[in-house]
């Protein structure tokens, strides 16, 4: 079972993540779309996709600097150019680098995998970028990029084919087109070699879930009237980074009246009573990512909030039930609501609300689901894919919303939801208050704002009928 979590160390005792099969099925899934296209090699500045073809990794703050490159051909592997001490410490502890070698010197009559000659130089070399434009232009580093790139391709026979880079510095374009060297778009093809994720691969996503699944219970505990959104981040990062977490890449902690329209960032407001949290998780596990939203109501809830929790569960429900190999994005988008149905112009003004990504080593892969893309651009759901869906709801009262994240594995016959914290309906946090007539209630129409119809009306009487479903009464 792939979406097993057994521990997050490798033991003799039982059988875990296989890093060197990972790593060997990472770089045949890549060489094989590489073959599959019209380029000669690819040349990649971005971390997800140096670490996918090269299992080199030097650090989280270099995520943004575009700092580190690595170079595949069709006839050679993965060549890293890197800090160099950095480089040095790839040369003793990264073997598979080591040991690169040239297709070109293979046997011809022998498996294009087999009976290779290492080449004298090897996969882990020093080469800087231009730190983002901080170098002076004059001291020719982008030049120098552009020439250790150029000999590699003519050194493997690929030099008049097309070089393709996913992202790149203006000056390192530059200097590659003025080596005469025929730069095109490789995005895709790292992006279609990612697209489907190895067993490995669902066993790495799955345990970096589990530690949010802990995150969340240890949020659940602590979110209460007076505690800061703030405060909410440092607890999550904390209960990651203990659990083995390589890297937060964020945590949006969302509260209140800041719910909607959502501002996709924390900040330092304090959580009151009856206030709707929101909250989404990003970190990786050996370089695997979460994207992992849950919503709370802290103390109690206005039964609008508890009607916009019940709507944003809906529209996951019917997208997770169409999930299967063979149903499309455009098949999943269909059951989302309009833009225009919660309070925006048009499908781009809503981006990101009712959505669907791709997740692997970076959080947005392939395959998208949007209404602004996905009937146009259909994508076909194929097993192996694992990818999040994300659902989002305004409160009629004006005061909140509610946002719904799910990751799932696409499996032979249908799908496996991998994110485990309850989220089948609105969740109360907080310290449970009591009256001379009891237990207050976690509904409560008497709050100070819900001053308006909707804050004090049962509001799934008069859902639109786009919303209607034998779940809701």
């Amino acid at each position: 079972m792939t979406t097993a979590t057994r521990g997050t160390m490798s033991v003799d005792w039982e059988s875990r993540v296989d890093y060197d099969r990972l790593r060997g099925e990472r770089l045949a899934r890549l060489r094989a779309k590489l073959d599959e296209s019209e380029l000669g090699a690819l040349l990649a500045f971005d971390f997800a996709n140096i670490r996918y073809m090269s299992s080199t990794l030097i650090g989280t703050w270099a995520i943004d600097k575009l700092i580190r490159f690595c170079l595949i051909t069709r006839e050679s592997d993965p060549i890293m150019w890197d800090f160099g001490s950095a480089a040095k410490h790839h040369a003793l502890f990264n073997p598979w680098l080591n040991q690169t070698h040239s297709h070109a010197d293979a046997d011809p009559h022998a498996p294009h995998h087999n009976a290779v000659r290492p080449r004298a130089e090897g996969g882990s070399r020093a080469g800087i970028s231009t730190l983002r434009g901080a170098f002076p232009p004059d001291a020719g580093i982008a030049e120098e990029v552009a020439r250790k790139i150029k000999r590699e391709l003519e050194k493997f026979g690929v030099a008049n084919e097309p070089l393709g880079i996913d992202v790149v510095e203006l000056p390192i374009l530059f200097a590659l087109q003025r080596e005469g060297i025929d730069v095109v778009d490789g995005q895709q093809v790292f992006l279609e070699a990612r697209r489907i994720k190895t067993p490995d691969e669902i066993t790495l996503l799955t345990t970096a879930a589990s530690m949010v699944d802990a995150a969340y219970e240890n949020l659940h505990e602590f979110l209460r009237p007076g505690v800061r959104e703030n405060e909410c981040v440092g607890l999550v990062s904390k209960t990651l980074y203990d659990l083995g977490s390589e890297f937060v890449e964020g945590v949006n902690a969302i509260s209140g009246e800041r719910c909607a329209p959502h501002p996709h960032i924390f900040s330092d407001r304090i959580i009151r009573p009856g206030d709707p949290a929101f909250f989404d998780i990003l970190h990786s596990f050996n370089g695997y990512r979460t994207c992992y939203y849950r919503t709370f109501a802290v103390g109690s809830a206005s039964r609008a909030q508890n009607d916009a929790y019940r709507r944003a569960r809906e529209y996951m429900d019917r997208a997770i039930a169409l999930v299967r190999p063979g149903a499309t994005t455009a098949d999943i988008v269909s059951v989302w609501p309009k833009a225009q149905e919660f309070g925006f112009p048009d499908e781009e003004a809503a981006f990101a609300l009712q959505y669907g990504h791709g997740v692997g080593l970076s959080i947005w892969e392939k395959p998208i689901f949007s209404r602004l893309v996905s009937f146009d651009n259909p994508e076909v759901l194929e097993e192996g894919m694992v990818f999040a869906l994300e659902t989002y709801w305004p409160s009629a009262d004006g005061i909140g919303a509610a946002r719904i994240e799910e990751e799932l594995v696409v499996t032979k016959d249908g799908c496996e939801v991998i994110t485990k914290f309850p989220a089948e309906e609105l969740i109360v946090t907080g310290k449970r208050y009591y009256t001379f007539n009891g237990p207050l209630p976690t509904i409560r129409n008497s709050q100070s704002h819900l001053n308006t119809p909707w804050g004090t009306a049962d509001t799934s009487l008069t859902m639109p009928a786009t919303a209607a479903s034998s779940n809701l009464p």
